[in-house]
């Protein structure tokens, strides 16, 4: 399937119900982006483990931490709208034993990854909120 932002291919999981009120659409699965990381929902569902290192050898592996981790980077569109979620979300991320914020520093320095939104500025932002 490909990114409804930029034509890109996608990584298809499914979505844990704890997370789906922050889903787009409040679907059971999402697409990601490989390229602008934008999450869309997606009616179908996964046919196998999702691959989570077609985004970056940086990006998050397992599942616990990749999900919400890709929820609360697409909701950074609008942090004071959204702030709540992407708070709860990113502590989901740091229990599942990732450093969010690592990884955002990371994808910034990623070649292949061209966020929909300034990632190096945001990651200021979320430190600043989290912190």
């Amino acid at each position: 399937m490909a990114c409804t932002a930029c034509s890109s291919p996608t990584v298809v999981f499914s979505i844990p119900e704890e997370y789906r009120e922050h889903a787009p659409g409040e679907s059971p699965n999402g697409t990601l982006c490989t390229r602008c990381l934008t999450v869309d929902p997606e009616g179908g569902s996964p046919l196998e483990e999702p691959n989570f290192t077609r985004v970056s050898d940086t990006y998050p592996t397992a599942p616990d931490a990749a999900v919400p981790f890709a929820l609360a980077v697409d909701l950074c569109s609008s942090l004071a709208t959204n702030r709540a979620a992407i708070e709860d979300l990113l502590e989901a991320v740091e229990r599942a034993g990732t450093d969010p914020l690592l990884v955002l520093d990371r994808l910034v320095d990623d070649p292949d990854v061209e966020p929909t939104i300034d990632l190096e500025r945001r990651r200021h932002q979320l430190e600043q909120l989290l912190y």
